[in-house]
């Protein structure tokens, strides 16, 4: 008796089991704080420096909430950005600005908008959630050494800045490798490159830079990571419009 031939999995399929098992391998970490350094530069010579503190929770069932503030330089002191990340709805952000001693809701519509003058821009900011994409798996492919899962992911929201987006996934540790974005003419935009990553609490792979580069207008930002705290006793209440005004 012959057994039933067995169904092909399609690059949908795959590209979707890919995604999904990357974002399974992230779950359970509670809430981790983190230093960052992002270094702007328009030209290898004209660097600007800003250091900052990220803080994020997870959050059962959605997207993760986030926060980060802004120590360095002085005239930007106590600038902070919230995100509440959804997995189907669209993400809300708020800005607050001392100087004017007031929070600002980011419009859906400006989220594709640069933030602080850096290569990365405010829809970057958000957890990159399973659901706010369609995938199609494309190839395999080597990383420094490593092989990785090609796969092309297209935002769902209409408010995005990218028309459809590369990444690159590697098949040990299903971490997120590089990320080619493509701008609303389908044009390649922006190449998002993570390195130096290091596992915490013997699971969770975080990186430790993040470096975004334009390619349209040759400037480049990267972000360093440094101490890595986890679990550190967030709540929900810390993470509000008007927390982040006290937040010092």
């Amino acid at each position: 008796m012959c057994s039933a031939p067995s169904i092909a999995e399609t690059d949908v399929e795959k590209g979707m089991r890919i995604a999904v098992e990357a974002d399974q391998r992230n779950n359970g970490f509670g809430d981790n704080v983190v230093d960052l350094t992002m270094l702007i530069a328009s030209t290898q010579q004209d660097v600007i420096s800003r250091e900052m503190r990220q803080m994020t929770l997870e959050v059962v069932g959605d997207g993760d909430k986030s926060i980060m503030v802004f120590d360095r330089p002085r005239d930007l002191k106590g600038t902070a950005i919230l995100t509440f990340s959804h997995k189907t709805e669209a993400d809300e952000q708020w800005l607050y600005l001392p100087a004017l001693k007031r929070v600002k809701r980011i419009s859906s519509a400006d989220k594709s908008g640069p933030f602080m003058g850096s290569e990365f821009a405010f829809e970057d900011l958000s957890s990159q959630e399973v659901e706010k994409y369609s995938y199609k798996y494309l190839r395999d492919e080597t990383i420094d050494g490593e092989p990785c899962y090609v796969v092309e992911r297209i935002p769902t929201d209409k408010y995005s800045g990218y028309s459809r987006q590369v990444t690159w996934v590697d098949q040990q540790e299903y971490r997120l490798r590089r990320v080619d974005y493509y701008d609303r003419k389908d044009t390649l935009l922006k190449t998002m490159v993570a390195a130096d990553y290091q596992k915490y609490l013997d699971r969770f792979w975080r990186p430790g830079t993040l470096t975004m580069t334009n390619h349209q207008t040759g400037k480049s930002t990267t972000l360093k990571f440094d101490n890595y705290q986890f679990r550190t006793g967030l709540q929900d209440s810390d993470f509000s419009p008007s927390a982040i005004s006290r937040i010092r």
